[in-house]
């Protein structure tokens, strides 16, 4: 069967569906409702949508979805860019929004080398602060935030890709300047802030080999050292024939044998060419945009709609299977002109990675998820 008959199909299919849920039919309508058995189904939400600027996402948001992540709002740099300030408005409008839709709300995220302000480093002079001083400042910025949403904010994503390709500690400033402890330090203090808060680990390319046994080896030194580490997020940064499925279940395992909650973060699956076929989620890097790694302008072809909804099938077929050891599936956006991918790593292009589409309509990739639960 050729591609395009497949899609055709599909198209019916969704059709199909898509009527009977008009017509009242007792199948699930929504995401949140076809896996409440399984796990929580969430989306990141930036600050136009938190802000009240894109209602329809809003909507779809709320219909679809009963975990929220905070896209960028709640990291380092947005929310506390300058020694003595902190700017909590957007922050506290999503906080908001996910207690009056009773959703599960997700921080992120507390300690990152990216989108940090320099000041936090640096002296006035520009030279490195010392350990007690970074300490200092990583613990007020803790108990500050962690500490305006005690018991509001359900989870923090406490450390945020704290590890190289493999497997070895990112040589970032809070490590040069504080050490291998600065990842105890930081879970300390935000346990210190709000102890009924679960606290995560979270991270891209865990599927790789060595990445995946970094990340073990970081869990499980926090865990002997008595420290609350409540799960490890697999940042799904991925793409239409990456990662295996056996590397991506080898990693579900891995993490769970650690007796820690499983969450699959970030989710989108990039259709569009990678730059020097690089992978991953590292936002220092940029690419000049040429026609070639921007092919689908005009909207994505059939064949790569299919192969979209093939991969999501896959993917979630994959998740489902493990649903006893995975708590969250989190997308990366709510839809397709919302997501990230359209700037990075070149910005300008149009990517297609949700289930959503620009017009706020489910595709097909959407059919083949809900499909799994019929």
């Amino acid at each position: 069967m050729h591609n395009s008959q497949r899609f055709i199909i599909l198209l019916v299919f969704a059709v199909v569906i898509g009527t009977s849920y008009q017509c009242g039919a007792p199948e699930p309508q929504t995401l949140k409702a076809a896996f409440v058995e399984h796990f929580m189904i969430g989306t990141a939400l930036g600050g136009n949508q938190i802000n009240g600027e894109n209602a329809e996402a809003l909507t779809l948001t709320i219909e679809q979805f009963n975990t929220i992540t905070a896209e960028n709002d709640m990291k380092f740099g947005p929310i506390h860019p300058e020694p003595e300030t902190y700017r909590f408005e957007t922050a506290d409008r999503f906080v908001e929004f996910g207690e009056q839709h009773n959703m599960f709300i997700v921080g992120h995220t507390l300690v990152w080398h990216s989108q940090t302000g320099r000041w936090v480093f640096t002296e006035t002079n520009g030279q490195d602060v010392d350990r007690e001083t970074l300490l200092g400042r990583m613990q007020d910025h803790i108990s500050t935030v962690v500490g305006r949403y005690k018991g509001r904010v359900n989870g923090w994503d406490v450390v945020n890709e704290a590890l190289n390709e493999d497997g070895s500690l990112r040589q970032s400033k809070w490590l040069q300047i504080i050490g291998e402890d600065y990842l105890q330090k930081a879970f300390e203090f935000a346990h210190q802030a709000d102890p009924a808060a679960e606290l995560y680990y979270n991270d891209y390319n865990m599927f790789h080999k060595e990445k995946r046994e970094g990340a073990v080896r970081l869990v499980q030194n926090l865990l002997d050292s008595g420290v609350k580490v409540d799960g490890i997020g697999m940042q799904g940064h991925w793409g239409l024939d990456y990662p295996s499925i056996e590397d991506a279940e080898a990693s579900i395992l891995a993490f769970s044998e650690l007796g820690v909650k499983v969450m699959i973060t970030e989710l989108d699956i990039n259709v569009l060419p990678d730059p020097a076929k690089w992978r991953g989620a590292d936002i220092s890097m940029n690419a000049e945009a040429q026609q070639a790694i921007d092919p689908y302008k005009d909207g994505l072809p059939d064949s790569v709609q299919q192969q979209l909804a093939d991969r999501y099938g896959e993917l979630f077929a994959l998740f489902l299977k493990h649903s006893d050891k995975i708590s969250r599936v989190t997308f990366w956006g709510t839809h397709d002109g919302h997501s990230w991918k359209n700037n990075w790593p070149v910005r300008g292009r149009t990517n297609y990675p949700l289930l959503f589409d620009r017009n706020y309509q489910p595709k097909p990739a959407f059919y083949a998820v809900m499909e799994l639960v019929r």
